[in-house]
């Protein structure tokens, strides 16, 4: 009975925590390409300058503003955050079942040669 319960209860969140952290993200305006890309950026702080930090965290707030829903390039950090991000996070590999067996069960980058810096994962080698 518990490996039932653990079972159903990986597929109800694997199915809407993604979902729900959208929602959440959505609310101010952010998706998860931009939220993640301001968190990364805000982590490399060049100088202990705080001047030149403020100068720092406006670039940084600029750049991942571009991201957000209505930004410049928010029709990129959507298909990202949706198509990318979730399905890295859940482990899905993007590809129906017939397809995931005939390629091995390839990620959603790994089958682009060279595209180790999309999944984490060495590409080309």
């Amino acid at each position: 009975m518990t490996e039932w319960a653990s079972k159903k209860y990986n597929e109800y969140y694997n199915a809407y925590v993604p979902w729900l952290e959208d929602k959440y993200l959505a609310w101010f305006g952010e998706n998860k390409t931009s939220y993640t890309t301001k968190e990364q950026l805000d982590k490399t702080k060049l100088t202990n300058d705080s001047s030149l930090n403020s100068i720092q965290d406006g670039l940084n707030t600029g750049v991942s503003g571009q991201l957000k829903s209505d930004g410049l390039l928010g029709g990129v950090g959507d298909l990202v955050s949706k198509e990318g991000v979730n399905r890295a996070e859940r482990g899905d590999s993007g590809l129906g079942e017939k397809e995931a067996v005939e390629k091995g069960k390839k990620g959603w980058g790994e089958s682009i040669p060279g595209s180790g810096w999309i999944t984490g994962g060495g590409g080309k080698k």
